[in-house]
């Protein structure tokens, strides 16, 4: 099966309906990320078709909840995932991808360039020393749940959420959570062409 069809099909049973060009610019990335990959290591998947339902539709998943937002900081980015996906399908969106890896940070700002991403900002630093107000900040196998909420939660607004994509569900990891904090739901997401427990925990500040 072609990478197109991987991915279109990946998109539809997500139940969205992006449209072509969307498809190919997401293509794009990856494409780029193949390519920047092979030698600065930004990723341990080097298999395309395996970075189509590992990366971009793993990503995608996310999009039924950032959808109405209006800012999103994604914090230990790597390689852009989720933010760039979401930057890519969600052009209202304006997200914030915070990296301390020098490469990584110039692979995100080639992507952009690559990518005209106006709604896109890569930043090479540190979570705790970022400064920002967002609706939501959001980490993709970036930490345990106590670290992400000590080191992202000055970057929400009041009334804002975390979002931590988790594999299996983290009861030992929600049982450490800080005072303060609780979650507010989680949803299990099914990412197609990955057989693997996915979970997205959205947590609040009490």
């Amino acid at each position: 099966m072609s990478l197109e069809r991987q991915l279109h099909e990946g998109i539809a049973a997500l139940g969205l309906d992006l449209g072509a060009d969307t498809e190919a610019r997401l293509l794009v990335y990856l494409r780029l990320l193949s390519k920047w990959n092979r030698t600065y290591n930004l990723t341990a998947i080097r298999d395309e078709v395996e970075m189509v339902s590992h990366h971009l539709l793993d990503s995608l998943t996310m999009v039924p909840y950032v959808r109405e937002l209006d800012s999103l900081a994604d914090v230990g980015s790597g390689a852009g995932l989720p933010g760039i996906p979401l930057a890519t399908v969600c052009p209202e969106l304006k997200v914030t991808s915070i990296e301390t890896v020098e490469k990584k940070v110039a692979f995100q700002q080639q992507a952009k360039i690559e990518l005209k991403l106006g709604n896109f900002s890569p930043v090479g630093a540190r979570v705790e020393k970022v400064q920002g107000q967002f609706d939501a900040v959001t980490s993709r196998a970036f930490a345990e749940l106590a670290d992400f909420v000590t080191w992202s939660g000055h970057l929400l607004r009041p009334g804002g959420h975390l979002l931590a994509m988790k594999g299996v569900y983290p009861d030992e990891e929600i049982a450490r959570l800080p005072a303060g904090w609780s979650v507010k739901t989680s949803h299990e997401l099914k990412v197609p062409g990955l057989d693997a427990q996915r979970h997205l925990i959205v947590l609040q500040k009490n």
